[in-house]
């Protein structure tokens, strides 16, 4: 009986050594959300508010990277492996593409994804984008003029022997918009979602700056950077939440006989209730772009206090103007009374910057909608129409 007690005892010791030195093994190369251990935490990305990507980090730098619909829609996870780039090949599960990083050369598909690129200062590793239209960046189109940078053609009618020719480590691209990239697969350069323009808030969306940096090495950078965007947008967003009067604002114009807006749970939504107004389509419940008739929008933003339009205007924009397009926009009571929020892309670099900027547009958003809490602010993406 003595010596079965002390061989439990025995096998009792072993089994918790095993499992101390298994606790440990795992605190050696995880911490919180199953990110392994690394000399400098601050190169570490954790996405706080996008919905779209998270990263495993394992042994020796290779890092797990998986990305996925934002808004839940598709049902898609898309998986690759980050390898740095002095790492001939590792282990890793067969689901997931090795790309070595940080990578020397990339194509961009979107403006928001240039945004994020111009934001890491890495312009330089662009080599190639779908269009120039509304871009404003000296350095990209310095590097456009003298060829650095090639123009790949637009989404549905790539050129894919000018990106073959340009050979970039990566491509991002928007998988769920027009398309075109079968053809494109053919090249064998790994193709990365860039699902940061289905996020449903402003800071998740700006958060995939994080998402580009581990491409580029710049994790740090991004970290830092976004890091102040939170700060400066929680304190605007603090400022305007005592407000006791929410003017009530609506969005789009008609084209083609339909009004484009945006749902209610939509980041631009998100935006307006930050700053202190409440969006008209407030209880709706989709995330994107809604199409509807003039009839139904007049019904429910009549009375509204503020119209934000953001267009490509050739010219100066104005109430004059405006009316020409459709004289039925003069019986809103924002046109009666010259609330409209305007933007013209054609002089502001509204998608090439505004995306890693939502702090910059909540300031403008809370001057217009409540002028008395930022008396002093500059407007730069937003400006109330005279």
């Amino acid at each position: 009986m003595k010596k079965l007690t002390i061989s439990i005892f025995l096998s009792f010791c072993v089994v918790c050594l095993f499992s101390c030195k298994q606790q440990t093994n795992n605190a050696d190369s995880t911490v919180k959300g199953g990110v392994a251990e690394i000399s400098d935490s601050t190169k570490v990305i954790v996405p706080e508010f996008a919905e779209g990507f998270r990263v495993k980090y394992l042994q020796d730098g290779v890092r797990l990277l998986e990305i996925e619909d934002p808004q839940k829609e598709k049902k898609t996870t898309y998986r690759f492996a980050l390898l740095p780039q002095d790492m001939k090949d590792a282990e890793v599960p067969s689901e997931y593409t090795k790309i070595h990083v940080p990578v020397k050369s990339m194509i961009c598909m979107t403006s928001l994804q240039l945004s994020n690129v111009i934001a890491l200062d890495a312009c330089d590793k662009v080599v190639g984008i779908t269009s120039t239209r509304h871009l404003f960046n000296k350095k990209m189109n310095d590097q456009i003029k003298s060829g650095k940078t090639a123009k790949i053609g637009i989404e549905g009618n790539f050129d894919n022997e000018v990106i073959m020719g340009l050979n970039p480590d990566v491509i991002f691209i928007s998988p769920f918009k027009r398309g075109g990239y079968d053809a494109m697969r053919e090249t064998g350069i790994p193709l990365v979602p860039h699902l940061g323009y289905k996020e449903m808030t402003p800071l998740g969306q700006a958060e995939w700056v994080k998402f580009i940096s581990l491409f580029t090495g710049q994790e740090k950078e991004a970290n830092e950077l976004f890091d102040k965007i939170v700060k400066r947008y929680n304190q605007l967003k603090k400022l305007a939440s005592g407000v006791k009067q929410r003017p009530t604002v609506f969005s789009g114009e008609m084209r083609g006989g339909n009004w484009y807006a945006v749902g209610g749970k939509s980041f631009l939504a998100q935006l307006f209730n930050d700053a202190g107004a409440t969006y008209f389509l407030k209880d709706n419940e989709e995330s994107g772009g809604v199409t509807l008739d003039f009839e139904t929008v007049y019904s429910q933003a009549d009375q509204a206090d503020f119209w934000r339009i953001v267009n490509s205007f050739d010219g100066t924009f104005s109430y004059d103007a405006l009316k020409a397009m459709d004289s039925r926009y003069a019986d809103f009571k924002a046109f009666k009374d010259k609330a409209i929020v305007y933007c013209n892309m054609r002089d502001v670099p509204f998608y090439e910057n505004m995306p890693m900027e939502p702090q910059e547009v909540l300031a403008d958003l809370i001057h217009i909608f409540h002028p008395e809490l930022l008396p002093n602010h500059k407007p730069v993406f937003y400006h109330r129409l005279k």
